[in-house]
């Protein structure tokens, strides 16, 4: 019974520890860089993109509310992700007379899209706080969608999978590794220790 549950145990830790290592791996270093911003710092960049709607657009644009908020019509918004390669077919646009505008957050940056009425010209900026910026929006999931969001619960669970199967086996060897409960004994206590010691409400 033994080898039965020793052959489970380390089959499924090692299948968790190779779904999960890249993510781990992602993780360990941005809430390294997270937890030390100041040493990481980027200075932003934007990239600004011009276009002249194409003469059905330009009628489409023309008979559009002069007011409120609305989303783009989807002709605009597929022409839109062509010209810019921005995915704007889920933001909503503030109009008034002169023209639309629209904003995004992304991760490590902002985008934002003005489409004047006159002369039916789109602008297109986009700006960048740097890589570590992107992959510390990643750690938070922040601006990334929910493909990334799913993509952090299959993490978490991999993870789950990964420490249980792991304290199973040191529960399976620790009769034989006298510093295996010292050791986990600390890892479970220094955290809590931490955070009432050294952290104040």
């Amino acid at each position: 019974m033994r080898a039965f549950w020793l052959k489970q145990l380390h089959t499924w830790h090692w299948i968790s520890a190779a779904l999960s290592l890249a993510g781990m791996l992602l993780f360990a270093i941005t809430g390294f860089t997270l937890n030390h911003a100041g040493w990481f710092s980027a200075t932003p960049s934007s990239q600004v993109q011009r276009a002249t709607l194409p003469a059905p657009l330009q009628a489409t644009l023309q008979a559009l509310p002069k007011e409120g908020e609305q989303p783009l019509p989807p002709a605009m918004a597929d022409w839109v992700r062509q010209q810019f390669g921005a995915d704007v077919r889920q933001a909503t646009a503030e109009a008034d007379a002169d023209e639309l505008f629209l904003s995004q957050s992304l991760p490590g940056g902002e985008a934002s899209l003005r489409i004047e009425r006159e002369g039916a010209t789109a602008i297109y900026t986009r700006s960048s706080r740097g890589w570590v910026a992107y992959f510390n929006d990643l750690h938070k999931g922040r601006h990334t969608g929910g493909v990334w969001s799913a993509f952090i619960d299959v993490l978490a669970l991999s993870c789950i999978v990964f420490t249980l199967t792991g304290l199973a086996l040191l529960w399976m060897h620790g009769r034989t590794r006298p510093l295996t409960w010292p050791l986990t004994g600390l890892s479970l206590l220094a955290p809590v220790l931490i955070a009432l010691l050294f952290i104040h409400g």
